[in-house]
């Protein structure tokens, strides 16, 4: 399970708007912006996916050409712009909805009040073939949380979306990529098939997979940067953990010969 997954770059969305109301966080990517980031992976080649069909493609060698598009939070404004820009493009997404504030707000923030997606949207979402996984029930922060929160937050999140859906939650991602040992093995537990983080690149296994924030005012030549800058990362990651295990490998030799 703790096996490192090489994936293709992994785009982070939050609201996707044309609002222009204060955006202090910087969570707001205009859907004119957004068409642009989409228009430019076509004319890279590239498609793209959820995360999970991004995973499933990494396990059968076929993820060549994919960019993973997730969309954190579960705002009412990935149904009403962002679905239309990814059907308009052939591509599809993975929205991480805060379960326990369906109908709600995000409450979490000190910034503006944005509306989060109730059961009926969340279910139309999938219906327009999205990806719908749980970014927990209450946006908390996982590293450091007892074992009684881990499992609420985790695992109740992915009961709660289940039961709006009639079907299998497979993905997860952690607030703010707040994440230790104990937030992954809760993950696991919950039964989640991936799960995805900010900008870490270690592990890098399936259920701490990196992801690259995209800003409100990223052009397209900062989107072709991003891409550069993950493949670069990844292989730094690679090598490290190359390194890493020829370090032990190399130890375990050493004290068996000892022996």
């Amino acid at each position: 399970a703790r096996v490192r997954l090489p994936l293709p770059p992994v785009l982070m969305y939050h609201s996707i708007s044309p609002s222009a109301a204060p955006d202090p966080h910087r969570l707001r990517v205009h859907p004119d912006r957004l068409d642009r980031h989409l228009r430019l992976l076509r004319r890279l080649g590239l498609r793209g996916v959820s995360l999970t069909e991004l995973v499933r493609a990494a396990d059968r060698g076929a993820a060549a050409g994919l960019v993973g598009l997730t969309f954190d939070d579960g705002y009412t404004d990935f149904l009403d712009f962002a679905v239309p820009v990814l059907r308009r493009h052939g591509m599809t997404g993975t929205v991480y909805v805060v379960a326990g504030r369906l109908g709600g707000h995000n409450e979490w923030d000190t910034g503006p009040r944005l509306a989060i997606m109730d059961a009926d949207q969340v279910r139309a979402v999938a219906a327009a073939g999205q990806e719908v996984g749980s970014h927990t029930l209450t946006h908390a922060r996982l590293a450091g949380a007892e074992p009684a929160v881990l499992a609420a937050e985790v695992g109740g999140s992915r009961r709660v979306l289940e039961d709006v859906l009639q079907a299998e939650v497979t993905g997860f991602c952690y607030p703010y990529g707040s994440y230790d040992e104990a937030a992954a093995d809760a993950v696991r537990a919950a039964g989640y098939d991936n799960a995805c983080v900010t900008g870490d690149y270690s592990p890098g296994d399936r259920v701490t997979l990196p992801r690259c924030y995209v800003s409100p005012r990223d052009t397209r030549a900062h989107v072709v940067a991003r891409l550069a800058r993950h493949h670069l990362r990844q292989r730094r990651a690679v090598a490290v953990t190359s390194m890493a295990r020829r370090s032990v490998a190399g130890t375990a030799e050493t004290t068996g010969s000892e022996r």
